[in-house]
């Protein structure tokens, strides 16, 4: 009888190592794994840095231009309160110094009179004119979503069609999906624009409204443009995708 109860507490301490082996290194794994999954979205971007394109005080990091050579830029361009309001007119654009590629752009817009038109113009080349070659993504009232090719040479394609401006024109457009996803008049809209290699996908208010492939130019400046009446801009965040 003593022979057996000493088998048995052996088996017990023997079993209760065992256990406590197990979770020692079921717990080693949790914490291997939990790191691994760290450096894992390190890698993949977990680290990746947002850049404020707008600082919300002045206009460092962009450039003007108007059509009107004697008119003033503040005049046009001004910043309040962490806002930047653009009259509208002269026609013309603020431009980043900087040149993008493989990017998220995120920004906030509204109307605070009536609604005309605007744009954001993407992978912007060559000299400053009206207008310079580039992609726009629209900000027309009601039409926030479009997408609109800029100057010959630049071309998009858009569910298998083939977009690019033809003849005396300059402009080819490209409807957005679906109906207006445009907030009322005088409140804030947000404009989601990814623009990976030569795709462009364009959300407005968090509706996907317009997918374009073989887009071409597929790097250049961001501009925004004044283009008919006062429209207001503020949290211009750029994420590089690399």
């Amino acid at each position: 009888m003593r022979r057996i109860g000493i088998e048995v507490k052996r088996r017990k301490s023997e079993n209760n190592d065992q256990q406590s082996v197990f979770r020692r290194t079921h717990r080693m794994r949790r914490i291997l794994t939990g790191m691994g999954c760290l450096a894992a979205a390190l890698v993949m971007g977990g680290c990746t840095q947002r850049v404020a394109l707008f600082n919300g005080e002045n206009l460092d990091g962009w450039k003007t231009y108007v059509q009107d050579d004697a008119a003033e830029p503040e005049a046009v361009w001004s910043v309040h309160d962490g806002v930047l309001h653009c009259k509208g007119t002269p026609t013309g654009y603020i431009r980043t110094v900087e040149s993008y590629s493989d990017y998220i752009l995120e920004l906030e817009w509204r109307w605070p009179e009536e609604p005309t038109n605007s744009g954001v113009l993407l992978h912007t080349i060559g000299e400053d004119k009206i207008w310079p070659q580039c992609i726009e993504a629209q900000l027309k009232h009601q039409n926030a979503g479009d997408l609109v090719t800029i100057q010959p040479g630049s071309i998009i394609t858009v569910n298998g069609v083939r977009y690019q401006p033809e003849g005396e024109s300059i402009f080819k457009i490209v409807p957005k999906k679906d109906s207006s996803s445009e907030n009322p008049v005088g409140q804030w809209n947000h404009y989601k624009i990814v623009c990976k290699g030569e795709t462009i996908d364009l959300y407005v208010n968090g509706v996907h409204q317009n997918r374009a492939f073989n887009v071409w130019p597929s790097a250049g400046a961001i501009c925004l443009q004044s283009e008919g009446s006062p429209i207001e801009f503020r949290n211009i965040v750029l994420t590089p995708l690399r």
